[in-house]
């Protein structure tokens, strides 16, 4: 196995991604270690470059999780319009954002009365898809129904 060394803040630090092996090695032993090393490797170790196992106390060893973040969500809006029927809006609903009669029935009459309801909230990528799946379907069935995203706020 090879490794990399790089010295942060007087600790000299070995490992792959994610584990990190912190120990102290004097400035001697170190002198050693490089006179062990391969030449044209000057950056890489292979473990057996070190004069003795590192099973001591003076190696701690801290495994580092990923700092994960939410992805944004948005909002997938649908617009009123004078045009399309009210059962084109319901079946959208249902179909595209699986929504369930009694449910797809109450956004599309928020959308009819308020001028904009909202379907659903995703990640961009996937509000994205349905907003353009809305206006194709709506588009093939010559309905004028129209469909965006915001962020959502929340």
């Amino acid at each position: 196995m090879v490794a990399t060394l790089k010295l942060i803040q007087g600790h000299w630090i070995l490992g792959p991604l994610g584990l990190r092996l912190f120990v102290d090695i004097k400035e001697s032993l170190l002198d050693d270690m490089y006179k062990h090393q391969r030449v044209g490797d000057s950056n890489r170790l292979s473990m057996s470059d070190f004069p003795e196992p590192l099973h001591d106390e003076s190696v701690a060893l801290e495994v580092s999780k990923p700092k994960l973040k939410r992805p944004p969500l948005y909002r997938v809006l649908l617009l009123n319009d004078d045009y399309t029927t009210m059962e084109f809006v319901i079946e959208v609903l249902k179909h595209i954002f699986g929504h369930s009669e009694e449910k797809a029935t109450q956004i599309m009459l928020h959308v009819h009365q308020k001028g904009a309801g909202i379907c659903g909230v995703y990640t961009r990528e996937i509000a994205e898809t349905k907003v353009e799946q809305v206006k194709q379907y709506a588009e093939s069935e010559k309905h004028p129904l129209q469909c965006t995203m915001e962020p959502d706020i929340d």
